[in-house]
């Protein structure tokens, strides 16, 4: 088999299990919506948007355990150096556990401050307060969980992340239909559903770890696992990539609050269509994940043949599934809404604003690769940056000046953040890339 064919087979097998156990995670974002859409009244629906957002905005703001963990991980695994990929994931567990207790102190504070800044309705904001109450104690499970995927696809070993997630997804999906529909509750059940299945995640994935690590025969240094020089570069690579998530935190949650702004009918049909957008999105994940372990092994293996064929493989195949999303979308959109929800004002509000999602995939894929691409790479500062300049420069000024078109200013603001991180990333890319080759830790051979 030549070297083009390897580096294809190669992509796809991080890309395939990440794929599939990726689209996992808004299948189950849809089930949730689907559950509440076929229940009587739209703030349902509101109420599990708002109450999903603002975990959105604090476990994607802890996003750093999966990313800085991955890359880090995926040099070390390229190195060779069992005790450094151990001492890696020792050290994450461990942050992991001091963040959510932290979390779990704050819980009150942090649910206040959230439905303050989030204006909803009464009902809305009722009943996100009670999904908050539930869900928030499955927050160690989910942080834990986050460190162990960054660590098993900087390993290679992209069944790990497939097994867990799959596990938490459709538990959730089970327990959320056993919940609302079989005992009749409502976003309460939804709540409880997610930290069930984060816990029986959780139990596998520390399962699966033990069983990786019998494979990479290493020694648990405790002195290297808390090294004061490797949690430090650790931290400055979180904190880039922290101030990174938040911005993208941000964007989306300014999104949808902006949505709230205009009814709970404008909020739910939101909600409903970003499913579809998040859908996609972990679908084209699946690229970045394998550019994130391809790239960093190259750059752990100083090999500039590798870095670039990984690059450009990830590539063509990350366009070629986006384009199969803009079909996808385009001729069974409607189709797709209508299985969402069974509200006729939500259903026919959704066709006015469908045909933004169904060019989604053609302008957001170039930022989900180049993040993977950045991430195997750890050039975080340059992700923090292109990310402040799309939502400061790009998104915020969009908006403002697209308010009179109302949602549909709301939905070409929300584009143009997406093209701008592409676009700036782009730039960035060639920077390093003609500056350096490839990073600077790669040698000029290989």
């Amino acid at each position: 088999m030549n070297t083009a064919a390897l580096i294809h087979k190669d992509v796809w097998r991080l890309a395939g299990p990440m794929i599939l156990s990726n689209l996992t995670i808004p299948l189950l974002g849809l089930v949730d919506t689907a559950v509440m859409g076929h229940l009587p009244e739209t703030y349902y629906i509101g109420a599990v948007a708002i109450g999903g957002l603002i975990f959105s905005f604090i476990f994607w703001g802890f996003g750093f355990l999966r990313m800085g963990t991955t890359g880090l991980t995926a040099q070390a695994y390229g190195q060779n150096d069992a005790d450094e990929t151990r001492a890696i994931v020792g050290r994450v567990l461990i942050i992991a556990l001091v963040f959510s207790s932290i979390v779990l102190l704050l819980q009150a504070p942090i649910k206040l401050a959230a439905l303050t800044i989030l204006e909803a309705s009464h009902e809305v904001e009722f009943y996100a307060g009670e999904y908050f109450s539930i869900r928030i104690w499955g927050t160690p499970a989910t942080l834990i969980n986050y460190g162990l995927i960054g660590w098993f696809i900087g390993m290679q070993r992209v069944s790990g992340p497939l097994y867990i997630l799959l596990i938490i997804n459709i538990t959730n999906i089970v327990l959320d239909l056993l919940f609302v529909i079989g005992f009749g509750m409502d976003v309460a059940g939804v709540a409880l559903a997610s930290v069930i299945a984060e816990y029986l995640g959780l139990i596998v994935g520390l399962y699966l770890l033990h069983k990786t690590l019998k494979l990479y025969p290493g020694h648990w240094q405790y002195d290297l696992i808390l090294s004061v020089d490797k949690i430090k570069h650790l931290m400055m690579l979180n904190k880039d990539i922290f101030i990174r998530t938040l911005c993208l935190i941000f964007s989306f949650s300014f999104f949808t609050a902006q949505g709230a702004k205009h009814g709970d009918l404008i909020l739910a049909t939101n909600a409903v269509l970003m499913n579809l957008q998040t859908f996609m999105a972990y679908g084209l994940d699946g690229f970045a994940h394998a550019a994130e372990a391809l790239v960093g092994r190259a750059v752990g293996r100083k090999s500039r043949r590798e870095f670039h064929a990984a690059i450009k493989t990830t590539t063509v195949w990350s366009l070629g599934v986006a384009l199969l999303f803009v079909t996808a979308y385009g001729l069974f959109g409607n189709w797709i809404v209508n299985l969402i929800t069974d509200i006729d004002s939500i259903r026919e509000m959704a066709k006015l604003y469908l045909p933004w999602l169904i060019i989604a995939p053609i302008l957001s894929v170039w930022s989900y690769l180049l993040d993977g691409i950045f991430i195997g790479a750890t050039r975080s500062t340059e992700m923090r940056n292109t990310m402040l300049i799309s939502t400061f420069l790009f998104f915020l000024p969009a908006w403002w000046l697209l308010q009179p078109l109302g949602n549909h200013g709301l939905w070409a603001a929300l584009m143009v953040f997406m093209v701008a991180r592409g676009i700036t990333m782009g730039v960035s890319y060639q920077n390093f890339k003609h500056e350096y080759t490839i990073p600077s830790t790669l040698s000029k051979s290989g």
